[in-house]
């Protein structure tokens, strides 16, 4: 096994996290967090000026045709930015449900528009909050016509197409539903990270068509999840990289007691603590997506290791750079709470850790097929 990145792809995320310091300083995030804004459609743009969107779209339908650990550098340099983009919800999970699932003709149609930046896709599995997908779904897909309610959905108030998880009366189906459609009524909703919106969406008899074989959404869905877990693993690493960066500078440049805070042994110890977090939720994503990208039966199990390590490391940085920051840490001045925002939307983005935690447990114990 190699979990190295080739010259390729590190030149790739050498230029992903230059375009970044240019184009995303965490200004651009505060801006978007403080305005009316969902995202930032400028960066939006230019990223896929870039090409970011179109990276693992085959090519034969507008994109490059690369694999996945492509899409986990970008993943990485969009978490370590704090990026206001719509980049996990569209490009590691709608998208990659359509190039997995979708008809040659669904790809044709949706996939170029993908690629070129002009659509923003999302998914819908839960229909309130607290859920993680795998309960029975409400919403009901009749044929070409869907009806039902789900939240929060992120991205949800932004996206062009949607993918649905539904019932058909044959099982659990995933659908695909143009949000501009009759019948869809937006709702935007609070949320802890407004840099990163989330949105009810409500439907009523919505034109819609499956993705995939009727009642089969629900193996297909856990697919799509353990695909995009490990990607998010990767923003999620990213961000708390950036994170302990910021805060072990600030704790140098600190001085208290004629002394910088950083030689405190109390404070090393904890930089110590959250060094070693964020090293092991890379070592786990790492392994997530060499399964990822050499379509290993081993992802399901990798997959919740990266899950779960990222999101635990992750939270706890946010904390632990408000707190070591001392009393300026709460304020709204700092940046911290940026980061704090964020590890909350993520971890919380494809069900929360501790069901992560017990899919784990399932799936090492045989309980759940792999």
């Amino acid at each position: 096994m190699n979990f190295d990145f080739s010259d390729d792809q590190k030149l790739l995320k050498e230029t992903a996290s230059n375009f970044l310091k240019e184009h995303a300083p965490l200004a651009l995030c505060r801006a978007v967090l403080e305005s009316d804004d969902s995202y930032s459609a400028e960066l939006w743009k230019k990223a896929a000026q870039l090409g970011w969107q179109a990276t693992a779209i085959p090519e034969e339908y507008g994109g490059y045709g690369f694999g996945q650990l492509e899409l986990a550098v970008i993943a990485e340099e969009v978490g370590y930015a704090l990026a206001p983009i719509p980049f996990a919800s569209s490009v590691c999970f709608a998208t990659d449900a359509i190039v997995l699932a979708g008809s040659d003709e669904q790809k044709k149609r949706l996939l170029p528009k993908l690629a070129s930046g002009d659509s923003i896709a999302t998914f819908a599995l839960t229909e309130s909050p607290g859920q993680n997908g795998g309960e029975k779904s409400k919403t009901k897909l009749d044929g070409d016509s869907i009806t039902g309610t789900k939240l929060p959905v992120l991205d949800g108030d932004v996206a062009d197409v949607v993918v649905v998880l539904a019932d058909c009366g044959a099982g659990p189906t995933l659908a695909l539903v143009e949000l501009d459609a009759s019948g869809v009524e937006r709702t935007k909703l609070e949320c802890i990270d407004p840099s990163r919106s989330v949105a009810r969406l409500d439907f009523t008899n919505t034109p819609a068509e499956a993705l995939g074989k009727p009642g089969e959404g629900g193996r297909l869905a856990e697919t799509l999840l353990d695909r995009a877990a490990v990607l998010m693993a990767f923003e999620q690493v990213g961000a708390a990289t950036r994170a302990l960066e910021i805060t072990k500078q600030y704790t140098m440049e600190r001085y208290a007691f004629g002394r910088p805070i950083a030689s405190f042994q109390s404070l090393k110890h904890r930089m110590a603590d959250r060094y070693c977090d964020i090293e092991i939720a890379r070592s786990n994503s790492y392994y997530g997506a060499w399964a990822l990208e050499n379509n290993d039966r081993e992802l399901a199990v990798s997959a919740c290791l990266a899950r779960v390590a990222a999101s635990e490391a992750f939270d706890q940085m946010g904390v632990d750079m408000i707190q070591l920051h001392g009393g300026v840490g709460f304020t709204w001045e700092f940046d911290c709470h940026l980061f704090y925002r964020r590890s909350k939307l993520l971890s919380s983005a494809l069900g929360s850790t501790a069901s992560w935690k017990r899919k784990l447990i399932r799936r090492v114990s045989g309980q759940e097929a792999a």
